[in-house]
């Protein structure tokens, strides 16, 4: 049956979703109009919200790119090339590629979510190598492992309100993982999860005539070669030393940072970690370099895109727009119905606001009062936000960027997989909220 559901849902999706830069000038127009109709502002004060915000995310693009581009160097190191293709090995058909690639990606994203984006990603590409497997559905299944991010180790919204001093403290106090990441409704979900979407993408895989595959030689990310030198600053350029010099203190500082002063993971930790262990295992700068030559040429949708996605967030927030949508969907919740009415509205207004932290900052203030007032446990209304922001990503390519950019692939080319994955685990979550 999941096949049948998947064949029009791809075919529709490659023939009609334009590219995610075209996805992001539509949601501009569209937050934009929806400004001036909905909330009264005027073009000018609408124009002013998004030329203010434009550069907002400046530092989260830079933090993205590195994503990818320090992933993609790790990767293509040599001694992580070797254990990539090992754990691929352990797949001997294209059911096994899809359902080996879904769990990797889940376990990596509940753990962190960058973590996840890159690893599944580069995970992907060495199945493929190995296994003749729809690569479109073996990128997609590799993304959708992200679904767990928000109900994980980086969860924004637990980890925000869990955190001495957060903007909602006077009103609901610290709130522990105890209550939201490791409570029982949230480990059931995430565990269904973890069950469900390998099984649904295992049963997505298409027919033969159906497939379609990528050239293994395609994926080839370039074998290291003898270098000769011929003047005196190549021997730098294809020193181990130097390399070793700069990339061992580096590995020693994050040593620090866990084991002594107890830090924990993020988005500066994770890109920290991938870029000093890149440095060590190409062994070379000249190595390390030529890597990073590939890796850039798939980062040019994160540049370009983020900064409008800043301009919508602005629009959204301070023409009071996503409140709006929140309260109008909420209008509609009873004591029993709350959790997934904030589920459902936080999922729309992600696709606009595409930002856990973000996104609480905006329907915090609309959600608390509703649960207050209805009598609903705060932590599970805070983790229907967080699981609401984590479900339509699945739709919304602004996450799948870093993603597209490693495995070589559009947008058009996973989402139909992606849509079908969205129907399924809107239902396994919602129940989860609900009834848990």
């Amino acid at each position: 049956m999941l096949k049948l559901l998947s064949r029009p849902a791809v075919k529709m999706v490659e023939r009609y979703l334009p590219d995610p830069y075209i996805f992001v000038l539509l949601l501009t127009v569209i937050a934009a109009g929806a400004a001036i109709a909905v909330e009264r502002q005027t073009p000018l004060a609408v124009l002013r919200f998004w030329g203010d915000g434009f550069w907002n995310l400046l530092t989260f693009s830079m933090q993205m790119l590195l994503v990818l581009v320090t992933g993609f160097m790790l990767a293509s190191s040599p001694p992580v090339k070797r254990l990539l293709q090992r754990l691929a090995g352990l797949a001997n058909n294209p059911g096994a590629a899809i359902v080996l690639v879904t769990l990797v990606s889940l376990a990596a994203s509940w753990i962190n979510w960058g973590f996840g984006l890159v690893v599944g990603a580069l995970f992907a590409k060495e199945l493929a190598r190995q296994i003749r497997v729809d690569y479109r559905l073996l990128v997609a299944s590799a993304y959708s492992g992200f679904i767990v991010w928000h109900g994980g180790l980086a969860g924004s919204v637990p980890l925000t309100i869990a955190t001495e001093g957060h903007f909602t403290a006077e009103r609901i106090g610290v709130i522990g993982t105890g209550e939201t990441i490791f409570s029982l409704f949230n480990l059931v979900i995430v565990l269904a999860l973890f069950v469900a979407m390998p099984l649904f993408n295992r049963l997505m895989l298409p027919d033969e005539q159906d497939s379609v595959f990528v050239d293994p030689s395609l994926l080839d990310d370039g074998e290291a070669r003898r270098v000769r030198i011929t003047r005196p600053a190549e021997h730098l350029e294809n020193s181990m030393t130097l390399a070793w010099l700069v990339g061992i203190p580096g590995l020693l500082f994050l040593l620090d940072h866990f084991v002594l002063q107890g830090g924990g993971l993020n988005l500066n930790v994770v890109n920290f970690l991938f870029l000093f262990l890149a440095v060590v295992l190409h062994r070379t700068p000249r190595s390390l370099l030529e890597s990073l030559h590939e890796a850039i040429k798939g980062g040019a949708g994160i540049v370009i895109q983020f900064p409008f996605y800043a301009g919508i967030m602005a629009i959204m927030v301070q023409s009071g727009l996503a409140e709006t949508l929140s309260e109008a969907l909420i209008s509609l919740a009873t004591e029993a119905t709350l959790p997934v009415w904030t589920f459902i509205s936080a999922g729309i207004v992600n696709i606009f606001v595409p930002s856990g932290g973000g996104q609480w900052a905006v329907q915090a203030p609309v959600m608390l009062p509703a649960a207050e007032a209805l009598g609903v446990d705060i932590p599970r209304v805070a983790m229907a936000v967080a699981w609401g922001d984590a479900w339509t990503n699945l739709l919304q390519p602004f996450w799948a960027l870093p993603v597209l950019g490693i495995a070589g692939l559009k947008a058009k080319d996973i989402m139909g997989f992606c849509l079908v994955q969205l129907l399924l685990t809107g239902l396994i979550i919602g129940a989860g909220l609900t009834w848990l």
